[in-house]
Formats: C-alpha cells, sequence, structure tokens
C-alpha cells in the first residue's frame, strides 16, 4: 500500500460523474438521507450505539449514499447492525437483500432474527445462500452492495471468491456501486492472516475486486488508524483498528448481465 496512513479521501477524476449516474441506476430515488438523523434514532438499541464508536455509521452511510428507493444487497449480514442501518436509509422504501451463508452461527441468526422484528426492518429480506452464489434467482438492477468488514473471511471458508465477485458484478446495475469495509493488513500479508488476525492487505482486495470489472472511484479514511501496527488481531484491540474503506462502481457502459 502506498501512503496508507496520510490523511485523505482520494476521489478519482471521474467520481463525480459516476456518483450522478449511480443515482440514476436501477429504482433508486434521487431523494437523500438524513444521516445523522438515522444514527441518533431514539428507538435503535444501546448494544448498537455502542458499536457505533468504532464504526462511524454516520460517515460509512454517508460514503455509501444510501437513499430511499435503493434496492441493496448487504454481505456478510451477520446479526444486522449495518442491515438496520441501510433500511433506514431506505426511509421504508426499497428493499434490503441481507445475504448470509446457511451455516452461520446459531448465535448470530438469532440475533439477527430478533432484530428483523423491528419496524425498522420491514424492507429487509433476509437471503441464506454461499457466499460465492449469494443473488437470490430473479433479483438484479441493483443499486447498492455493501460488504463490510467479512470479506476477509471468505478468504478462509473456501469461497470461491471469483465466482462471489464476478456474481455481485452481474446483480448490480450499470453504474451501480460497491462498498467494502474492511481490517487492514499489513503489505505483503496478503491473505495470510485473514483467520488468525481477520485481516486482509487491501491491495490483494483491490485486485481482486477489479479483476471482476469494477472500477475504483473512491475511497475514505475516517476508518483509518496510522498507530495500527496491524500485527495483532482484530477482537479487543488495545487501539482502534486500521481500517479501510474503498467504493467500486460497475461501468455505466457495460451490459446488465
Amino acid at each position: 500500500m502506498n501512503s496508507d496512513f496520510f490523511p485523505r479521501v482520494r476521489v478519482l477524476a471521474c467520481l463525480a460523474f459516476l456518483v450522478v449516474l449511480a443515482g440514476c441506476a436501477g429504482t433508486g430515488s434521487p431523494e437523500t438521507a438524513d444521516y445523522s438523523a438515522i444514527v441518533a434514532s431514539s428507538d435503535r438499541s444501546e448494544a448498537d450505539r455502542q458499536i457505533d464508536l468504532r464504526r462511524k455509521p454516520e460517515q460509512l452511510l454517508a460514503f455509501t449514499g444510501a437513499r430511499p428507493g435503493m434496492r441493496v444487497l448487504d454481505m456478510g449480514a451477520g446479526g444486522g447492525y449495518s442491515t438496520e442501518l441501510l433500511a433506514r436509509a431506505l426511509g421504508g422504501r426499497g428493499i434490503v437483500y441481507a445475504q448470509d451463508s446457511a451455516a452461520l452461527p446459531d448465535r448470530v441468526r438469532q440475533r439477527f432474527d430478533e432484530r428483523a422484528r423491528k419496524p425498522a426492518m420491514k424492507n429487509v429480506e433476509r437471503v441464506l445462500r454461499d457466499y460465492d452464489d449469494p443473488i437470490p434467482p430473479g433479483v438484479g438492477d441493483l443499486d447498492l452492495i455493501t460488504f463490510f468488514f467479512a470479506y476477509h473471511d471468505t478468504a478462509f471458508m473456501g469461497v470461491d471468491r471469483a465466482k462471489m465477485n464476478q456474481r455481485l458484478f452481474a446483480a448490480l446495475a450499470p453504474g451501480g456501486m460497491l462498498v467494502i469495509a474492511d481490517h487492514s493488513a499489513q503489505p505483503g500479508a496478503g491473505i495470510s492472516v485473514v483467520k488468525s488476525l481477520h485481516r486482509i492487505e487491501e491491495s490483494v482486495l483491490r485486485r481482486e475486486i477489479e479483476a471482476a470489472g469494477f472500477k475504483l472511484v473512491a475511497e475514505a479514511d475516517f476508518l483509518r488508524n496510522p498507530d495500527d501496527l496491524r500485527d495483532a488481531v482484530v477482537f479487543r484491540p488495545k487501539m482502534p483498528v486500521d481500517e479501510f474503506v474503498l467504493k467500486f462502481v460497475k461501468p455505466k457502459d457495460t451490459a446488465s448481465s
């Protein structure tokens, strides 16, 4: 990684144009969402508010551009923390498909099922499908796919990541966005520490995504920590974990699959 730790949000030259196009993709509406109000909602749980301290959801939601009317796939939804935030951003319109493997541990499945009873989750559809074939039949022309802190897991789960990324590419509408956040590993680590430290080298992840046809259009620094040596497991860290956030686009001139 080059200059990983210099504060920046680097936007490639075409970002502004592509983001405007993405607003027209699929069923997305030009209406915006009030992310600060979403995060401050009084009916959110205290457990989620504790997660907020490290996830910075207002900034993350803003980076995704999630808004009412969108069709969204949340990969690796887990207990549904991000799924609920996305559903709130859609304001009861549009839909969020919350994907996970059918092999999801029961305790995680139960957390999601409990969350699913909340009114805020009314526009969420649970999807239990393998990571390398995550799209339900008949679902396509998605406006947005999110993949938060779970891509590294697929590298030790025996997932065919090339196939997975191709499926994600095909499911997006041209101009649609894929936003990935994950825990950063040291340069040269590749996928060697995905199970031991739950980290992945940013450049390796980026190459895998771009190999499917995606183009990087933006990256953010709001979850970066230059003091993290990236040599320790990410659970219960002594300091904030260095994390990268990347935005990719399915080029507008790509025929929808």
